[in-house]
């Protein structure tokens, strides 16, 4: 079905959570066709934001990954109670389009199967628990007429300048060094920035797309194991996999926490878990296919680490 486009002119977008990742290459993005106006905010009582935009991109927020959080509160004051306080604000205010940056962890932590949106919502962090009590607020608001409103829920993100988990394997493989977790068989869902950006684009500028809540993913899962691959080819050597037993590698990871080695129990998991996530139902609204692969993605990400160096 073909989409017909009504907001062809350039918009005044306000994005918030201006210095992350995320933000930082979405307004590079967007800049060549939209106006763009970041928003620096922290969560306190009784703010007002004071934007006039036509829409609203919030992706300010407290990040799962931050280690230096003592105070679980903390997570609820910036994912949940600041976001209720833009989309409140938002309802009152000009703008048509309110796009919510939520995660796969406001549903679950594991995922055996597909994870899609019809899954029952079940987070155990308190960051999951935080966006997920967000997204219910949003949807528990009626919309006036003319605003559309979009809760994205994007798996692991990964581009060029990226830290984390991708990182620490492309170090190891970038010294040599072999894989040793080549018994798991997993299957694991990522996010190509340069996807991300995309549709948000589209949703941005398509009033056909209905409101709602999407998840957002590149097309195909990819193993660990695959991952070695293809930071190999992105470094241009060989890469060695190592099938130690998978009981070995467990208890090496047990003796992990309590020695504080790299490789402990979380790290494990997060190397080795099954996470895989539908993009159907995006794909399907927008009529459109993502404009770069799993593995281009993937490799751009990785060959960025090497000039990097």
């Amino acid at each position: 079905m073909k989409k017909f486009y009504h907001n062809l002119s350039r918009m005044k977008v306000t994005i918030t959570g201006n210095s992350g990742f995320v933000a930082k290459n979405l307004i590079k993005y967007l800049k060549s066709y939209h106006e763009i106006n970041s928003l620096s905010i922290r969560y306190r009582f009784n703010q007002t934001f004071g934007f006039n935009s036509e829409a609203v991109i919030h992706l300010a927020g407290l990040s799962s990954h931050l280690k230096k959080v003592s105070d679980p509160c903390e997570y609820y004051e910036a994912n949940r109670e600041l976001t209720k306080q833009l989309f409140d604000y938002f309802l009152n205010s000009e703008a048509s389009v309110f796009i919510f940056m939520s995660t796969v962890k406001a549903v679950a932590d594991s995922v055996a199967g597909i994870l899609t949106e019809e899954s029952i919502p079940n987070p155990k962090t308190h960051y999951g628990i935080a966006k997920h009590q967000a997204e219910e607020y949003i949807l528990s608001k009626s919309l006036p007429m003319g605003k559309r409103v979009y809760i994205l829920r994007p798996c692991m993100i990964h581009g060029p300048g990226n830290k984390g988990n991708l990182n620490l394997l492309y170090q190891l493989v970038s010294k040599g060094l072999p894989w040793p977790l080549g018994s798991f068989k997993n299957q694991r869902s990522f996010l190509s920035i340069e996807n991300l950006c995309f549709v948000i684009k589209e949703l941005l500028e398509n009033d056909e797309i209905p409101s709602g809540i999407y998840q957002v993913a590149d097309n195909e899962p990819v193993s660990t194991n695959d991952l070695i691959q293809i930071i190999a080819q992105s470094l241009d050597t060989k890469n060695w996999v190592l099938n130690i037993p998978a009981s070995s590698i467990k208890m090496i990871a047990r003796l992990g926490d309590y020695l504080h080695l790299p490789l402990n129990t979380e790290c494990l998991q997060k190397l080795t878990e099954n996470y895989v996530v539908s993009n159907h139902k995006i794909i399907k609204v927008m009529g459109k296919e993502l404009p770069i692969s799993t593995e281009e993605g993937l490799l751009k990400t990785f060959q960025s680490f090497r000039h990097a160096q």
